[in-house]
């Protein structure tokens, strides 16, 4: 652990002398992963809670013991003037005599950011809700989802989240819906395309959220780990490495502006060309269609024969409308595929999707449409459209090898249709999706498949 804070120790330095005012490490970073619940104890400090107590652990060192790491990272804001956020793990003690949640061993082991200020003070501490499967031998879950944030002078309020949390309700949405629009978003992300590598989905997030994100994640090469940003909806900052890049790590400095707290207005359009999208003049033709695994999820799909052209494919009453011009034939043929899934996925998670994605084939064979795919020459002009069934959508384009591109033209309508128009593609188009998530499905549908 003193190593990687060393490592900190470094980049705080630099942030610093670039004028950052606040500074986001990734999750496990510290540490590492692959515990189990007795082999991380020792890696734990008891966190005292902000909300109850007001401490600087840089300049009172000695009012709670075993905390070096949490003194470390106290210091280390308070050095170099900036507020500071880190992932640790927190230990808390507890008894069933006097809270029946309480874990046999008699203590709580949490995955937890904590936050500083640019004189050292602890202003915030977060317990991660949402674990992912790897973790579950190592943290236990809180009893209930907590709603942590922390004010600056320079920026407002920031919320708190981590890593697999970007994916459920609790806490992320509660925060946004709470008027919180600047996010900090510690993360250990193992890249998934063809929709939810990390860049993708983040910038996904930020977009259809309306917020400021800023995702730390981390790198491990064996793990397919790395992509981390600086979001606004109106820009993006980001790092992904590419195949055999050495693993190391990248900071990342942006100037971004502050949001002001409000929730984006259903109905609104998000655009940077002021030229609507054509309507379509005639419903397609019907297509052959077919079902593929996607992210393990039978997705519905019809393939794009022509140069360009207007289909629509549907899984069961969801359905997805996809106009394309393709613009560059590549040296060697690519195909391409609109994808539909409405159903919830149940793969390392449990959650409710509607999903339109227009997707490239890892090959010219059909059924390997929906396959992980990093490269592509085709660009292609388009209008993606769904109707869906909840107003928390998240739109992305992700270009070849990790690029991603700025939809050039967003609507999100009163009746719940979503429409992304992009052209003028800077690379070969892999994915273009609208990621629809059914929060208020998660719990039933989830109980149901146990």
């Amino acid at each position: 652990m003193k190593r990687n804070l060393d490592i900190y120790e470094e980049q705080a330095a630099r942030a610093a002398q670039q004028g950052a005012q606040i500074l986001v490490f990734p999750e496990d970073g510290i540490y590492g992963f692959n515990f189990t619940r007795s082999s991380i104890y020792s890696y734990l400090e008891t966190i005292p809670d902000p909300q109850q107590e007001s401490w600087n652990p840089c300049t009172e060192p000695d009012k709670h013991s075993n905390t070096e790491v949490l003194q470390r990272l106290s210091c280390m804001a308070r050095r170099y003037n900036l507020y500071l956020v880190a992932n640790m793990g927190d230990l808390q003690p507890c008894s069933q005599k006097t809270d029946p949640s309480c874990p046999s061993d008699g203590r709580w082991q949490f995955n937890t950011n904590v936050a500083f200020s640019s004189d050292g003070l602890l202003v915030a501490r977060y317990h991660k809700y949402n674990l992912f499967v790897g973790e579950l031998e190592a943290f236990n879950t809180p009893p209930q989802p907590e709603i942590i944030t922390f004010n600056t002078p320079f920026a407002g309020r920031f919320g708190l989240l981590i890593c697999f949390d970007i994916l459920f309700y609790e806490p992320t949405v509660t925060l946004v819906e709470k008027g919180v629009r600047q996010l900090i978003y510690p993360t250990a992300w193992y890249n998934t395309l063809p929709l939810l590598d990390s860049i993708q989905f983040q910038r996904a997030f930020s977009l259809g959220a309306n917020v400021t994100l800023l995702a730390a994640n981390i790198r491990n090469n064996q793990m397919i780990m790395t992509g981390s940003g600086i979001y606004t909806p109106f820009s993006a900052t980001y790092h992904h490495a590419q195949q055999g890049d050495p693993e190391e790590g990248r900071l990342l400095v942006a100037r971004v502006p502050v949001l002001c707290p409000l929730w984006v207005e259903q109905g609104a359009v998000k655009e940077s060309s002021s030229t609507p999208p054509a309507t379509a003049s005639s419903v397609p033709s019907s297509s052959t269609t077919f079902i593929a695994p996607m992210l393990y999820d039978p997705y519905t799909f019809v393939l794009l024969n022509e140069t360009e052209g207007d289909v629509e494919v549907c899984n069961g009453s969801f359905c997805c409308h996809l106009q394309y011009q393709r613009l560059t034939q590549s040296s060697s043929k690519e195909l391409y595929a609109l994808g539909a899934f409405a159903g919830t996925h149940t793969f390392d998670g449990c959650f409710a999707l509607q999903v339109c994605a227009l997707v490239r084939c890892a090959q010219l064979d059909f059924t390997t449409c929906g396959q992980a795919v990093e490269e592509a020459e085709t660009k292609m002009d388009f209008m993606l459209e769904g109707k869906f069934r909840t107003r928390y959508v998240y739109p992305s384009v992700l270009a070849s090898n990790h690029v991603l591109e700025e939809p050039e033209y967003l609507e999100f309508a009163a009746d719940g249709r979503v429409i992304m128009k992009h052209s003028n593609m800077s690379s070969g188009l892999v994915t273009a999706c609208l990621y629809g998530r059914m929060y208020h499905l998660d719990y039933d549908e989830c109980i149901a498949l146990e």
